[in-house]
């Protein structure tokens, strides 16, 4: 991730080892006392968390909901054609699922974690309150940071579409990301209604 985002962004815009390594401290830092593992997943880590799951949960945070405001300049998009990946706006509530990593293997875990999300310093790190089917939840989550320069703001959802139509990057299609996360939301009860119009949108595109 870093080495495909070092090649296209600007110089530092990739953070190194010491600034993940800070980040990922601070956080643990602030974790509330008694908060076991567990990562509020509502984008990619719903079909591809890369670590493993010993529990998961449907679950909803409020305060927050779900989003394309992040441009990606690599791994859905390019610097030329930039890409839509997710990210947690303030307002609302988000419907996702609560994973829990297994307590021995947590902080490892959350180093190669810490290399695929922060990867930009995009997101912000928080302890949210999830209710997971009736039972609170701390969980670890990422919000998206309105002060960094790849946060696309509010757009138009016919912006969005056109986006999410089109842009391609090293690691698939804004496209493929909309519909992996559509699709593992609906596998778990969740409808969207957001993706589903984004879904339908695109596909009206491409038929013309």
């Amino acid at each position: 991730m870093r080495e495909i985002y070092a090649a296209v962004a600007e110089p530092g815009r990739a953070l190194n080892d010491e600034q993940l390594a800070a980040s990922l401290q601070r956080t643990l830092a602030a974790r509330p006392a008694g908060a076991g593992w567990w990562i509020f997943a509502y984008g990619s880590l719903l079909w591809n968390p890369l670590f493993p799951v010993a529990e998961m949960r449907v679950a909803r945070v409020r305060g927050w909901h779900r989003r394309f405001c992040l441009w990606s300049l690599a791994s859905r998009g390019t610097p030329e054609a930039p890409g839509l990946v997710l990210g947690l706006e303030p307002g609302g509530c988000c419907r996702g699922v609560a994973l829990r990593l297994p307590a021995p293997l947590a902080l490892d875990e959350l180093h190669l974690l810490w290399r695929r999300e922060m990867v930009v310093g995009s997101y912000r790190p928080i302890w949210a309150r999830v209710d997971a089917g009736g039972k609170p939840l701390t969980a670890l989550t990422f919000v998206v940071r309105r002060d960094h320069p790849q946060y696309a703001g509010k757009q138009a959802v016919e912006r969005e579409v056109e986006v999410l139509a089109r842009a391609v990057g090293a690691f698939g299609s804004s496209l493929d990301y909309l519909e992996r996360t559509r699709v593992a939301l609906v596998a778990h009860g969740i409808v969207d209604t957001y993706l589903e119009r984004l879904s339908a949108g695109v596909a009206k595109l491409r038929n013309g």
